[in-house]
């Protein structure tokens, strides 16, 4: 069907034209402000420049993929003819537009990509237009770099990477003057939205020390220990790199195997003890388990040399041995969240190597151990890139934790940075609170030895599922971890791809539970039976690289997959105790939960 809706007078006018140049002149002092904030510890020495770095490695990849096209004649008449045709397709339509005749639009937008709902998009033809060029080029642009044949797979991978956070960032809903919304929102307030937005820039590069910290949520809405992180518990343990937490009770009995909770070290472990509706731990302490969990410390120099090693013998290890020691088990059950699942997994391949058998049961949410198919985040890594962030840590002992939040922002950039650009700076309007997003910007710093050991044994060389990677002197297979896993996969995982989450369980030598559970890396894992969302899907156990032949025959059930987890968990062993008191006879509490070591700001 052709289109013909044309725009109506959406009002794109100054209104008090007074008002609008004081306003104006405002936003550039307060741009000037913002410039400030950003100069000012670079001039000190307090902030690295650090730009040209990341600049560099976009440019020679890009220029691998220009190298293709123009090194035959007969490619780069191709190249030009493709994004040629696309043009003339646009100039007919918008000449028969113009003419009042039936026209198509040459490209349309996604109809999942909620950048161009505004009306004015398709019904002003100066803003459809801007929105097609928009489309056919950032369209060519991927389709170079998918068609560059000579390109080895890292390389595509980065290009495609590369080009598409351009796309993302040159789109025409990021500027005043290209998105309707936005201009209609300038004229209609004089400018007023550009002064506030400018202002909170400032704030936001200040709070980042130089750098900008795009606010998600309003920071002042949340506090660590007051309405997160609320679930009664002590801390019965610490050391250099980690607390121990006990929760309290809240059954008059209790399953026999208390239960371990091993967190990713590079967040912090509240994502699983949100606010009490989405508390994982909270839920876990009410279906019967004593509850233990391992809050990271938040790094500096002082652990710069704390590896992988470390973390499994100092982290894992001395906390079963606590928890023993506090409910006299000697048979434990095991969750791992993400990196720390992979943690987890690396510490029972120790554990059977070492004869330590007091884990009985693994459950890994989110977790890769094989980075074969690892997703975007392989585009950081490769040799160089490892190289210099290895310099630069142990130039600080630890990597800062905006540089690893910055890089899970950019997966999805379009969710993540570029809407909150545009609310926050454009629309100056401050973010709505959201509990998730508070923690996402809640980094944490990494310890350089560690982060260098994961970044290099398991993405770069994929060491651990080919029975190469060694801690402690002690070789490593996860073939010889023989205890029942139960594997959550999320859908639309983009840290840990569920293909690659499939893959990894297969490696296991004893019996596993694959499960996917919809929506992402988050809310797949963090859905309570209660709020009733979203579906998992159980089918047989992983085998080898078949996540896309397991998926059609998997059966869907709906709402949460937790209630499954229990199950699980119960029919391994079911036996029940009193509940136990916090730290036993031999742990005196030293704080309460959530401790000290969460609430240290990067």
């Amino acid at each position: 069907m052709a289109e013909r809706e044309e725009s109506q007078d959406f009002g794109f006018a100054v209104k008090d034209p007074e008002a609008f140049a004081r306003n104006i002149a405002r936003f550039v002092e307060e741009a000037g402000k913002a410039a400030s904030a950003y100069l000012k510890p670079r001039e000190e020495g307090k902030t690295p420049v650090e730009f040209a770095d990341s600049l560099g490695d976009v440019v020679k990849t890009l220029a691998k993929v220009g190298e293709y096209w123009f090194a035959v004649p007969e490619r780069t008449a191709e190249a030009q003819h493709r994004l040629f045709l696309g043009f003339m397709d646009l100039w007919t339509s918008s000449m028969k537009r113009m003419m009042g005749e039936p026209w198509r639009p040459a490209a349309l937008p996604d109809p999942r990509d909620r950048r161009f709902n505004d009306p004015e998009w398709s019904g002003n033809q100066f803003f459809d237009f801007i929105k097609q060029v928009y489309l056919i080029s950032s369209r060519w642009a991927d389709d170079m770099v998918d068609d560059a044949r000579d390109l080895d797979p890292h390389t595509k991978q980065k290009a495609a990477f590369y080009v598409r956070q351009i796309a993302n960032a040159v789109a025409p809903s990021n500027f005043v003057l290209t998105n309707p919304e936005l201009l209609r929102e300038t004229l209609g307030s004089n400018a007023e939205n550009l002064v506030r937005g400018m202002h909170m820039l400032a704030e936001d590069i200040r709070a980042g020390g130089g750098d900008l910290k795009i606010r998600q949520s309003d920071p002042k809405s949340f506090e660590v220990g007051v309405n997160l992180a609320t679930a009664p518990g002590k801390v019965i343990f610490q050391n250099d790199i980690c607390q121990l937490i006990q929760y309290a009770p809240a059954t008059k009995t209790v399953l026999k195997r208390p239960l371990l909770i091993v967190p990713p070290w590079i967040n912090k472990f509240y994502i699983l003890d949100l606010t009490p509706e989405k508390s994982f731990i909270r839920w876990a302490v009410g279906e019967g388990h004593t509850v233990f969990v391992i809050s990271w410390v938040n790094p500096d120099e002082r652990q710069s040399q704390k590896s992988f090693e470390h973390y499994v013998r100092e982290g894992i290890v001395q906390s079963v041995d606590v928890i023993e020691k506090v409910t006299g088990e000697k048979a434990i059950n095991a969750i791992g969240y993400c990196v720390g699942g992979t943690l987890l997994s690396i510490g029972l391949a120790y554990a059977a190597a070492k004869g330590d058998d007091r884990i009985k049961s693994a459950t890994f949410f989110a977790t890769q151990v094989d980075f074969t198919h690892a997703g975007d985040l392989k585009v950081f890594v490769d040799e160089e890139q490892i190289a210099d962030l290895e310099y630069k840590m142990q130039m600080r002992g630890y990597l800062e934790g905006k540089t690893m939040a910055n890089a899970f922002n950019m997966l999805r950039s379009n969710d993540l940075v570029w809407p909150y650009v545009i609310n926050n700076y454009f629309r100056g309007k401050a973010p709505a609170p959201f509990d998730l997003l508070y923690w996402n910007a809640d980094a944490t710093r990494m310890p350089a030895a560690n982060h260098a050991f994961y970044l290099r044994n398991c993405y770069l060389e994929n060491r651990l599922t080919k029975g190469t990677m060694s801690i402690d002197n002690v070789r490593l297979d996860l073939g010889d971890v023989t205890l029942p896993v139960y594997s959550l996969a999320t859908r639309e995982d983009h840290i840990a791809p569920a293909r690659s989450a499939f893959y990894g369980a297969s490696f296991f030598g004893g019996k596993t539970t694959f499960v996917l559970s919809g929506s992402g890396h988050i809310a797949g894992v963090i859905n309570p039976p209660a709020k009733k969302k979203y579906q998992y899907w159980t089918g047989p156990a992983p085998k080898g690289d078949g996540y896309e032949k397991w998926l059609p025959k998997a059966k869907e059930h709906p709402g949460s997959w937790w209630p499954h987890w229990q199950a699980w968990v119960e029919k391994l062993d079911d036996r029940k105790v009193k509940a136990r008191p916090i730290g036993g006879k031999k742990f005196k509490p030293i704080e309460d939960a959530p401790g000290s070591y969460v609430r240290v700001k990067s």
